[in-house]
């Protein structure tokens, strides 16, 4: 029987993703993402190099997949308002990437892949662009950044959810209330800069 180098490499990657995005790079044990994935963990330096280039392969996948899942159609305010609360859901039901990035930025000193996810970066900058002539370059990458955050931040700050509003983190009554806060931000910071 021939060996699915693809298949191998998928259930590594999502051993990857779960074993990085709950204990970050220096948590996560190679050991462990290969049992998880069933798979000799050879098969991880031998398609993805050391335990960094994994994490940044696994990050990388993690982006692609929101990239594709969550794209900017339309045009005008609302395309962006749209946008930013699909952002927001795809993020609530796949928290992975949040917690991916998180964890890069506290444990690295430069982010990981960094050609691969700049050009993906800009290539979602072009289409607010697109969406929105009248922004700068500038205001479209400060705008993206505000979205991203604040989709990012509430998957992985969510104790502060219960803090300031006594609810637990899954409520889907909150959920929905933090989503519309989201858009509503993101509609305020539009209408200011395009009038």
């Amino acid at each position: 029987m021939a060996w699915d180098i693809e298949r191998t490499k998928q259930l590594l990657l999502d051993a990857g993703t779960a074993e990085f995005s709950a204990r970050g790079l220096a948590g996560a044990r190679v050991d462990r993402i290969a049992a998880n994935a069933g798979v000799n963990k050879e098969r991880i330096y031998q398609y993805y190099g050391n335990k960094e280039q994994f994490f940044g392969e696994v990050l990388s996948h993690q982006l692609a997949l929101v990239m594709d899942a969550v794209p900017i159609t339309g045009s005008g305010i609302d395309a962006v308002v749209d946008y930013a609360g699909r952002v927001f859901d795809y993020q609530r039901t796949h928290p992975e990437l949040a917690r991916l990035t998180f964890w890069e930025g506290l444990e690295l000193d430069a982010p990981v892949a960094e050609e691969f996810r700049r050009e993906r970066s800009i290539s979602k900058v072009d289409l607010v662009l697109e969406a929105v002539p009248d922004l700068s370059r500038e205001d479209a990458e400060e705008l993206l950044l505000t979205i991203l955050t604040l989709s990012d931040g509430y998957q992985v700050l969510p104790h502060l959810n219960s803090l300031y509003t006594g609810t637990r983190h899954g409520d889907t009554a909150r959920l929905d209330r933090r989503r519309e806060s989201i858009r509503t931000v993101v509609r305020a910071t539009l209408d200011a800069l395009t009038a």
